[in-house]
Formats: C-alpha cells, structure tokens, sequence
C-alpha cells in the first residue's frame, strides 16, 4: 500500500478508504495535502474500484486552505494557485471515475473543504458537522469546484447567500438545501459509512459508473443529445456479465451477483 504524508489510504477489495490526515491542522490543505489527493485519487480510477470513501481525522472534515501555509509562501498567489490546480484535478477524476464516491463529512467542512465535501456521489453528515465558504472573510474567492458544483445542487440565490456572507449551515439545514444525502448521529458516522460502502460495492460497476456518466452532462447536453447517450450506456450495460446477470436475477427472482 502507498504510503502518505498527511492522507491516510486502504483497500479491502473493490472499496478503497481514503482519511484527510492533518487533525492538528483541522485537515487544512497544504500543498503536500492537495498533491496527496490528486494522487490517490488516480490510484482509485481504475477497473477494480467500485466504491472510495472520503472522510476526515479528528473534529474536522477539513476547514479549507492552510492560511498559515499560504500566509508563510515566498508567493502566495503562485501557492494559492498550485494548490487549486491539484485539488482540482483530484475532484476532476473523483467526478469522472467509474467508482462511486461517498463522503462522510464528520466535522466542520469550511473553504475548499465545502465543496470536497458536497462532492460526493453520496454524501454522509454527522449531526455534529457544519459547512461554510468564509473564503470572503479571508479576502479570496472561491475555488474547489464551488462555483460549479452548488449552483447545480441547491442554485443560484443560495449560493450567493453561501459565498457573500459566509453563512453557516447546520447539518440539517446542509439537508434540507440538497447538499447532504444523510444526517446521522456522529457514533454512527463511521459504521454507517462502511454499511453504505459495503450495500453500493455489492451493486453492479457499470451501472453506477454509467449513472455518474449520465449526471455529469445532464445540465450541458441537448434532449436529443442526452437520451442518446442512455441509449448506447444502457445498451453496453445490458451486454455487459453484470447486465446479464441482473436481468438472469431478477427473472429468477433471486439476489444478484454481480462481480
């Protein structure tokens, strides 16, 4: 298993578990830690990975850019900058994986760290957790994704209300909006994560991975366009031994089993 400096990285089969690992830093991004994450990312875009798991190491889900980092940087702008260019790579392939992504958001998710952790395909929130921009309050702007991801998820007012005056979401309120799956108890977090990692890894690949396809241009493609692209992922999923076996099951009236 590779080994990292401020991630910590498992597989144990076709799930792989990745925890942001700087908890004396509230999980801040450094530019150790955003380089870490685009490479782990890509050893998780593979064929055997069904189902990776993002979470964070102590109070915090991760509270945005290392401002101590940025502030000590011979060129802020210039380490502001490559930081951004990992981390966006590293959500770009979270995105375009065929794996399913499941962020459990255990603590405060601030900055950089909000839109990581709306991210996923499936989101967990302990009761505990919180999310806010308060890239506004530091004199910057945003990045990580934000400006695509939360007009998309919950539109464009509510994003303006998020970014301009940093207000802070409960993890209810995160619910209510359509930015969090499921709010549960924090002692419930963690097994409630691997009980969900399990039920989706036990599902079918491509299926999940032509869902994730599908989304992706769901706001960018024309009508046309997009049921085109159904038509030849579902065609190539019923082709597939997985498509096979889950039409064979269920007119078997029996459980899949997918590999």
């Amino acid at each position: 298993m590779p080994e990292f400096e401020t991630l910590k990285f498992a597989r144990s089969g076709p799930v792989i578990s990745i925890v942001l690992a700087r908890p004396e830093a509230a999980n801040g991004m450094n530019a150790t830690l955003t380089r870490e994450l685009a490479e782990v990312a890509a050893l998780c875009d593979d064929d055997t990975t069904k189902v990776v798991t993002l979470t964070g190491e102590g109070r915090f889900f991760c509270a945005g850019g290392d401002l101590k980092a940025v502030a000590a940087a011979a060129s802020p702008g210039a380490y502001v900058n490559g930081m951004a260019e990992d981390l966006h790579r590293a959500m770009s392939t979270f995105a375009r994986m065929d794996a399913v992504l499941i962020t459990a958001v255990n603590g405060v998710a601030a900055g950089a760290g909000f839109p990581l952790a709306v991210s996923g395909d499936l989101v967990l929130a302990a009761e505990s957790a919180s999310f806010t921009m308060a890239y506004t309050k530091a004199g910057l702007s945003p990045d990580g994704g934000s400006s695509y991801l939360l007009p998309r998820l919950i539109g464009l007012r509510k994003t303006q209300e998020l970014m301009i005056t940093n207000r802070v979401l409960t993890s209810a309120e995160a619910a209510q909006w359509g930015l969090v799956t499921t709010v549960v108890p924090d002692a419930e977090l963690p097994a409630t994560l691997d009980t969900l990692a399990t039920r989706t890894a036990s599902g079918a690949r491509n299926s999940n991975a032509a869902v994730k396809k599908l989304l992706l241009t769901a706001y960018a493609e024309s009508f046309e366009d997009q049921v085109a692209r159904e038509a030849r992922l579902i065609s190539e999923c019923a082709d597939s031994a997985d498509g096979k076996e889950g039409v064979a099951a269920f007119l078997g009236k029996r459980r899949p089993e997918f590999a």
